[in-house]
């Protein structure tokens, strides 16, 4: 991606008046941009691995945790919007990788301030009118909520370390409608009424513990500066264009979003208290590569994230959704249902390859070696469950997980944040298990592992460790090591 070294702006850059002063493009026209985009930290490969299958171009990985940038010309920028990885997009106006902030607080501010008018505008806003016209339009973000103490912009993240992108919100309306006093001085359309005056806001997200300024100063005065240069106005709810202003440590990113609410939410429609994003989901999935014909199971399901996702990007594989709870099977039978009505409004078909049923974990009605994969969200004895009933769940489930896949092909990828208590259970089941790769997580802020194993070629009830779960051992360990934790 292009970058700008130095924290001066070169003499390249294009002017105010350039920037903002344009003739209205046509639609044929092919614009060649950035776009940036926020995926599930530890992810970052496996986004750019599907950008580079569906769009054909490589993805560079942000030095920022869960982003990653790629090139696209404008006739691909639909196809932008169907890749499953990502959770919100948007589009770079410009980067710096080494940007020099001043050691004055005062003086970096005013240079942030006079950055707004030297910024290259023009690409990123027709990209943005453009990407109005893709989808139809949802009406203007609700709940947001803006910060009593900003008048002209909105910091929506604390200043921590490691921070994900918040929600980024698309043009509510396209640029023709919305354009700036000097676009609309210019235009030479004589059909077009008179320009609507743009509503903006500025999100900052910072991390880095080496500057002098705050999340909330640098979009508030960045803002202000954005708002003198346009003549927008600001308005922290219902805007039309949101302004990205990205920081971590030296690297900067000017962008604006292309997104109205994170693509994460495209599947679920009944939540539960852990639902995982579906971005994540396809993560888990793509890690275990499912094949025609695989048998995929869940035996934890939750809501369904998982095998919905799966039987919509995957759907050459059968996939079978279970839960020892009655209301978390309601919900993914009540997901199922959605998903399926919705397909049937866009093109008729409803079917979806996928069973829901409500069982006993330990003891799942399933064939011995009859499953291919197993991919669930374990219990991090957080929301659900404890992290004392973890150390007899975990070697329980394992055992059962090891019961109905199959020996020397069976593959599992499981979500847990109880790191202690798996790896644990996971010793003793070498046996059964081996342990191929670890991806580490961010899950609502908890630090998490998706572990990717696969099923030795042990038969089932011949190895020592199902001798030594058969005498009850593991059970009667697991809770003196699990008081011996908690102790």
């Amino acid at each position: 991606m292009p970058s700008q070294k130095g924290g001066a702006v070169e003499s390249g850059l294009k002017t105010a008046e350039s920037s903002t002063s344009y003739s209205a493009m046509n639609d044929g026209d092919v614009l060649a941009v950035t776009i940036g985009a926020t995926v599930p930290t530890g992810f970052e490969h496996t986004a750019a691995e599907e950008v580079k299958e569906k769009i054909g171009v490589d993805a560079v990985i942000g030095k920022d945790r869960g982003r990653i940038y790629f090139p696209i010309t404008t006739d691909k920028l639909s196809q932008v919007h169907l890749l499953r990885s990502v959770d919100n997009l948007f589009v770079v106006v410009e980067e710096y990788d080494h940007y020099q902030f001043k050691q004055s607080k005062e003086e970096t501010l005013m240079e942030m301030m006079q950055l707004a008018s030297k910024l290259p505008w023009t690409d990123a806003l027709e990209v943005w009118r453009l990407n109005g016209k893709l989808k139809k339009r949802k009406g203007y973000r609700k709940g947001g909520k803006a910060k009593s103490n900003c008048e002209v912009a909105d910091a929506t993240v604390d200043d921590t370390e490691q921070q994900e992108l918040p929600q980024a919100v698309s043009a509510a309306e396209c640029l023709t409608k919305a354009e700036s006093p000097a676009a609309a001085e210019t235009s030479t359309t004589d059909s077009e009424p008179a320009a609507k005056l743009i509503k903006f806001r500025v999100t900052c997200n910072r991390a880095g513990d080496r500057h002098s300024f705050s999340s909330n100063e640098a979009a508030r005065d960045f803002g202000g500066a954005v708002q003198e240069f346009f003549q927008w106005k600001a308005d922290m709810t219902k805007f039309d264009i949101e302004v990205l202003l990205n920081i971590h440590n030296e690297e900067m990113v000017i962008g604006i979003a292309l997104t109205e609410e994170s693509l994460h939410r495209r599947n679920i429609s009944h939540f539960g208290p852990t639902t995982l994003r579906s971005t994540l989901c396809y993560g888990m999935l793509r890690l275990c590569k499912p094949q025609a014909s695989d048998i995929i199971l869940d035996p934890m399901c939750g809501t369904g994230a998982i095998p919905l996702e799966g039987a919509i990007e995957f759907n050459s594989s059968f996939y079978i959704a279970g839960d020892n709870n009655d209301m978390a099977v309601n919900r993914t039978v009540n997901n199922v249902c959605h998903i399926q009505k919705r397909m049937a409004e866009k093109s008729g078909a409803s079917g979806l390859p996928i069973d829901t049923v409500q069982w006993d974990l330990c003891n799942l009605p399933i064939r011995t070696g009859s499953v291919d994969i197993v991919v669930t969200d374990m219990p991090f004895g957080k929301r659900m469950g404890s992290r004392k009933k973890n150390w007899d769940l975990y070697p329980s489930c394992l055992r059962e997980m090891a019961r109905v896949c199959t020996p020397g092909t069976g593959k599992a990828v499981l979500l847990t944040q109880d790191k202690k208590c798996f790896t644990k259970a996971i010793s003793r089941m070498g046996g059964l298990w081996k342990r191929l790769h670890t991806v580490w997580v961010n899950v609502g802020g908890l630090h998490a592992g998706v572990y990717l194993l696969k099923r030795t070629g042990g038969v089932f009830g011949q190895t020592p460790e199902d001798v030594y779960e058969s005498r009850g051992a593991v059970k009667a360990g697991g809770d003196e090591t699990g008081d011996k934790e908690l102790s």
